[in-house]
């Protein structure tokens, strides 16, 4: 597994860098997408997610969840155009979750693109990410990834 700074990237993942979101292929053209480890350290203790209902449309780069910590409010935004399939509503009681397993646990929500190849073709392996990553590291100021005790990453 590829990692920056203590950051880790997942290599079965696809990742959209500059939402600093990654997506898990679910099959049938629905993906499960979450925050990367390097926004969950980027956020510090995240407190709140609040996810649009299953259904709903989200244009590309608009907001499909809104995410708050003690230090940050802010969108979780859409790769591509999609549908919300479904949230993880244990996100929207723990928010916590998105600190202690960004990768697992923590989705945030399932979704499925309006041109599934298209979807396909803007995301990023881990290794084409990690060039991306460490340059939005360095023009955000992150030095390297914080971890929670007892959390499920590396």
């Amino acid at each position: 597994m590829p990692s920056i700074a203590n950051c880790s990237i997942p290599d079965d993942l696809f990742y959209h860098v500059e939402n600093n979101t990654w997506l898990r292929d679910c099959g049938n053209d629905v993906f499960e997408l979450g925050m990367t480890d390097i926004a969950q350290s980027l956020a510090g203790a995240v407190i709140h997610c609040r996810i649009k209902k299953a259904g709903k449309g989200v244009k590309e780069g608009k907001s499909l969840a809104t995410v708050e910590s003690g230090k940050w409010v802010g969108p979780v935004k859409a790769p591509f155009a999609c549908e919300i399939v479904e949230r993880n509503e244990a996100v929207e009681q723990d928010a916590s979750l998105l600190n202690k397993s960004p990768y697992e646990r923590g989705w945030i929500a399932r979704i499925k693109p309006a041109d599934p190849a298209a979807a396909r073709a803007s995301l990023l392996d881990a290794a084409s990410a990690v060039p991306g990553f460490e340059e939005y590291m360095k023009q955000h100021g992150i030095t390297e990834c914080t971890h929670c005790e007892g959390c499920d990453l590396p």
